[in-house]
């Protein structure tokens, strides 16, 4: 019999189908869903359907998978994806039935779709330079695996997007019989142009040190040369493709634009840090939680606020960059939970386009303690994920008011919940986090408190 693996990361809205696609198979007898500590309801959900769910201790694909072997009963496993919807019929049986008839040792799944971007421009030129006998197979980067438990044992699992290809050339190097199957037709998720640099980096890195561990093949710097040109060619269809597009950048406020969160600085000035830290530990639900903290704030005048706010200095070339990027005809906004109010100085000291935030409530110029959260945040049909209120709503109303295709959006925030908004996005910048979850998912991590490292994705660079 064989088990069934699937590494899942924030896949509520798919997983359950994954599971289903799965039991229907009769050679299936275990269903293992490795949980990458999902932020979503991908456990539940998970749980509900059947699978037996277990929690990996570190972040990244590759640790998924070796979790999942360690729990795994069967000799014969599968890997399957957690975001494909649906999969082809019996594609398990043709990922493990030459396993089971001992006519190899591996499947690797093909599928009928067109080899990705990185696979042509970097993963294929490569493997032919320092694995030819691997450069026939025709999606070397893909997800869907088979293969002997005795083998896969042995892997030495990456924890990016090198790991699918490393997992082959690991194959190949203890001699393990390999075979490429086509499963069938499969509507998968494309990368967007704006997240493929980091893909073909770290493609380039698995090959390139697998290599370096071949003792009958070491890499010579004729080759690292030939790997430079590659990777550069790439870049630069990255870039052109990337300069054609009129793209909008929508940064959080808080210790994003900010050095500093507004709230605090609040509390700390007027003396309510217990109880804001209070509602942050015990109220759960997003909405309560901003309606509540904002009681914390009756009869605090709109001078007190701002002035609060206007002591919070700005990261120091945020100005500049602002007006750098709008300067190529780029839109630039502000998406934040913070208050409208604050949101708005902000954006006018940038010279930004919009400016979204809750709505205080004032009376006589004071503030009430109630707000106004806009209906712009709230889940939707059209949602794409299934928080009752996120960011990543409006994120979607403001692009399709510029008529500016999501994947053209590059999104810049320092929190997980900044993690939709940053998944969803073309792009998605972690600027300055302590968050692994959001370096992680993120596209670009900037590390230092500057924009500059912005400046590469506009026409003036």
């Amino acid at each position: 019999m064989v088990s069934v693996i699937i590494p899942a990361l924030n896949e509520q809205d798919t997983i359950e189908s994954v599971i289903q696609f799965c039991q229907r198979e009769s050679l299936v007898s275990e269903i293992i869903v490795v949980d990458d500590k999902s932020t979503d309801r991908t456990v539940q959900v998970a749980e509900a359907a059947g699978a037996n769910v277990i929690i990996s201790d570190v972040r990244g694909k590759g640790v998924s998978m070796r979790d999942g072997i360690n729990h795994s009963e069967n000799q014969v496993l599968v890997f399957l994806d957690a975001d494909i919807q649906p999969y082809p019929e019996h594609a398990i049986r043709k990922l493990v039935n030459p396993i089971l008839e001992n006519d190899c040792d591996f499947t690797k799944g093909a599928f009928a779709r067109n080899a990705g971007r990185v696979t042509e421009l970097v993963a294929k030129p490569l493997l032919k330079i320092f694995f030819p006998e691997l450069s026939a197979f025709q999606q070397p980067l893909s997800g869907m695996i088979a293969g002997k438990k005795s083998f896969l044992n042995k892997v030495d699992f990456f924890t990016d997007y090198g790991v699918d290809v490393g997992i082959l050339i690991d194959m190949f190097l203890m001699q393990a019989r390999v075979k490429e199957v086509n499963i069938g037709y499969i509507e998968n998720k494309s990368k967007p142009w704006q997240a493929l640099g980091k893909m073909s980096g770290e493609v380039a890195k698995a090959i390139v040190r697998k290599a370096s561990m071949r003792q009958t093949n070491f890499v010579s710097l004729e080759e690292l040369g030939t790997v430079n040109m590659i990777t550069s060619q790439m870049e630069n269809v990255l870039k052109e493709e990337l300069q054609s597009l009129r793209k909008m950048f929508v940064f959080d406020m808080d210790n994003t634009l900010l050095r500093g969160r507004f709230i605090d600085t609040l509390a700390m000035k007027y003396q309510f840090q217990a109880e804001l830290e209070k509602l942050r530990e015990t109220e759960q639900e997003s909405a309560v939680r901003t309606k509540r903290i904002a009681k914390l704030l009756k009869g605090l005048s709109m001078g007190e606020i701002l002035q609060v706010a206007s002591g919070i200095p700005l990261v120091d070339d945020a100005a500049d960059v602002v007006a750098l990027l709008r300067g190529q005809g780029n839109i630039v906004g502000i998406i934040s939970d913070s208050y409208q109010l604050v949101v708005e100085m902000v954006k006018n000291k940038l010279g930004a386009d919009f400016a979204i935030g809750n709505r205080l409530e004032y009376f006589e110029g004071k503030a009430t303690g109630e707000v106004i959260i806009p209906s712009l945040f709230y889940n939707n049909l059209e949602s794409k994920c299934g928080h009752s209120i996120c960011k990543t709503n409006t994120l979607m109303h403001i692009a399709h008011r510029y008529q500016i295709s999501l994947n053209n959006c590059i999104t810049v925030g320092d929190r997980e919940n900044d993690l939709c908004m940053i998944e969803t996005a073309g792009m998605g910048v972690a600027f300055c986090t302590a968050s692994a979850l959001l370096k992680q998912k993120a596209d670009l991590f900037i590390s230092a408190f500057s924009f500059t490292a912005l400046l590469p994705l506009t026409d003036a660079s």
